[in-house]
């Protein structure tokens, strides 16, 4: 019953965005706002701002709820100082698992 965790609510500013699983949902499935972030990514390191741009979005809150962090949570994408995630010097680079995925495609 993880899936049953503190996953299924977050509060972002005045709203509060509720997740519901079907019973026997695979929650590890690729969302297209991850595909679309793994899409325009090469093998170089990023910034947030940067991921942004590439992905041709300019509010943070969409971005990191609903492509960063679950592609994270992924283990699709990587910080380059996961002690200090939120550091002016933090990057993301894809995963090993990452690549592959984009190479399945």
């Amino acid at each position: 019953m993880e899936n049953y965790g503190k996953e299924c609510f977050k509060f972002t500013g005045y709203f509060l965005r509720v997740t519901l699983f079907k019973e026997g949902q695979d929650t590890e499935q690729v969302t297209k706002q991850v595909k679309k972030l793994l899409m325009n990514m090469g093998d170089e390191k990023y910034t947030a701002n940067e991921l942004m741009e590439l992905s041709e979005l300019k509010h943070r809150p969409t971005f990191l709820y609903d492509y960063l962090q679950p592609a994270i949570k992924l283990g699709l994408i990587k910080m380059t100082i996961p002690d200090k995630p939120n550091s002016r010097k933090q990057r993301y680079i894809l995963t090993e698992k990452g690549k592959k995925y984009i190479s399945d495609l």
